[in-house]
């Protein structure tokens, strides 16, 4: 596992003293940084893989698992069949992105695009160009086992109910996993942050001692972030601006870092799927060695004859 890691690369989870409502707040520096430097993305694009990163860092985050959890957007249309000379702009699209995160504070993604996306300079305007038939995901893999079987993993979709990721999600978490939230996302290029507040379930005995106005007031509070607040300011400051007039909690944060999982183990293994044959030939055809590399950290993975030969013996 390969990582990049900064002080400012956090997850600050936070609590209402005495209430059901507990939130996270996230910033990401160069653990950004390293996603984005891996392919020359428009910079609405880069703003869109912030966001998803520190989604998919918040919403971890809500879970009590040990594994990931991946935010995906795909696209219905395949630019390079629909593209049509008086039409540039079915052309220029954002193919499909991924970001994610894992129970060990992990950050990854890589997103693909196609067409001139000059003018675009909001991560609004990347999710735009998913098109009105692209797809939402949430993907949830644990890492536990259940007779040396990997237990099977969640995928959900999210409605495409508003033109920007974090409506999108926190409707997701109010309809799917019915529990009020609500989440902000922000990313300049730079830096991204964002905060998640939810109203967790109480019984019928906690009710009478529950401030029934505290997640409306809450909620108002946090819609009045910036977003340069969200990506420039110390989470405990932004929960001070915030919430100075209730009793906040914080446990000690957690760091987030750019992380890859791609292995010479799995190349082979990706090697192994194509065949001797395909495999030896390619080898062949491109001066006697192939390389595999990885899209999110661009590691190469280079076999030759004999490595191939080791992978099929």
């Amino acid at each position: 596992m390969s990582s990049t890691h900064s002080i400012q690369d956090l997850r600050q989870r936070f609590f209402i003293k005495n209430s059901p409502v507990r939130g996270d707040v996230v910033r990401l520096d160069d653990s950004y940084q390293a996603v984005i430097e891996q392919k020359d993305y428009p910079i609405a694009l880069q703003k869109l893989l912030g966001e998803m990163l520190v989604a998919a860092s918040l919403l971890i985050g809500t879970l009590k698992i040990d594994g990931r959890l991946s935010i995906q957007l795909q696209n219905s249309t395949d630019a390079k069949t629909d593209t049509d000379s008086n039409n540039t702009d079915r052309a220029s699209q954002l193919n499909w992105a991924m970001a994610e995160c894992d129970s060990h504070g992990f950050v990854r993604g890589l997103a693909d695009w196609t067409g001139n996306w000059s003018g675009l300079i909001t991560a609004n305007d990347a999710f735009a160009k998913l098109g009105k038939g692209g797809v939402l995901f949430i993907n949830i893999q644990s890492n536990t086992t259940q007779s040396g079987m990997q237990a099977e993993g969640y995928q959900g979709i999210v409605e495409r109910v508003a033109d920007n990721l974090a409506d999108c999600l926190t409707h997701y978490q109010q309809q799917s996993v019915q529990i009020p939230t609500l989440i902000n996302l922000a990313c300049d290029g730079k830096q991204a942050g964002g905060i998640l507040v939810q109203l967790l379930p109480y019984s019928e005995d906690e009710q009478e001692h529950i401030d029934n106005d505290l997640f409306p007031r809450l909620t108002v509070l946090t819609k009045t972030l910036k977003a340069t607040e969200l990506t420039k300011l110390p989470p405990n400051e932004i929960l001070y601006r915030l919430y100075h007039e209730e009793e906040v909690i914080t446990a000690d944060p957690v760091n987030l870092s750019f992380g890859c999982t791609c292995s010479i183990q799995k190349s082979a293994s990706a090697i192994f799927q194509l065949g001797k044959t395909q495999a030896l030939n390619l080898v062949a055809e491109q001066g006697g060695e192939i390389g595999l590399d990885c899209g999110f950290c661009g590691q190469i993975y280079r076999f030759d004859t004999q490595a191939i030969n080791e992978i099929f013996a």
